[in-house]
């Protein structure tokens, strides 16, 4: 799987919702009925954090749902990637990029979505045949206005951002058109997922899915 390939899949993926949840299982036990409540609101695309020691056997267990696309997300290493997708991952994410993480992705076949911050990270990534990465942390590197003059220099790449986006902002950035969905962890939060409160989840899920782009 080339860069182009692992681009192509992974912009197929982000076209599946607005909305990509980003997520962090601390108990195995959440991992379906959280993500059958995320799917049945309409956002099938799930980024699982590597934040836990429970993550992988979350990925697993998700990538049972019908209707999901389970991710990994903060892979760092070519470990990272090697575990990720021997537990099922369908796609990865990236907070920065590396060579070593992009050839792993490459040799285990997984669609990688790189984080970027910079018009030079963005140069090098269309450079090796992407045109779909993660702006990251959205909000810190200048949120929607700073991704609207990233369109003008580089119209070719489009853009995830994640990191502070919320229900409020999110419109800002689905309205650009290099922006083709945001990752948001809003959709599931902590006391929510603790409590099990599926139907709440859902809800979210829901208006999420519902924001135009």
């Amino acid at each position: 799987m080339t860069p182009a390939d692992q681009s192509k899949a992974a912009r197929a993926i982000c076209e599946l919702a607005p909305i990509v949840p980003v997520i962090v299982v601390r108990d195995v036990a959440h991992a379906n009925p959280l993500a059958t409540a995320l799917v049945k609101g309409g956002l099938p695309a799930l980024e699982v954090t590597l934040r836990s020691d429970c993550a992988l056997d979350a990925i697993r267990a998700m990538a049972d749902v019908e209707g999901g696309v389970v991710g990994a997300g903060t892979l760092l290493t070519p470990a990272d990637v090697k575990a990720a997708k021997a537990a099922g991952a369908k796609f990865g994410v990236s907070p920065g990029v590396t060579d070593d993480l992009i050839k792993a992705c490459c040799d285990e076949e997984l669609p990688l979505l790189p984080g970027t911050a910079t018009p030079s990270e963005v140069m090098k990534l269309l450079e090796l045949g992407f045109n779909m990465v993660k702006f990251f942390p959205a909000e810190t590197n200048g949120g929607a206005p700073a991704l609207k003059n990233f369109g003008g220099p580089l119209p070719q790449m489009k853009f995830c951002p994640t990191g502070g986006v919320s229900i409020k902002n999110a419109p800002d950035y689905l309205a650009l058109p290099n922006v083709i969905c945001a990752g948001g962890s809003w959709v599931a939060p902590d006391k929510l997922v603790q409590s099990g409160d599926w139907a709440a989840i859902e809800a979210l899920a829901r208006e999420a899915a519902a924001l135009p782009r």
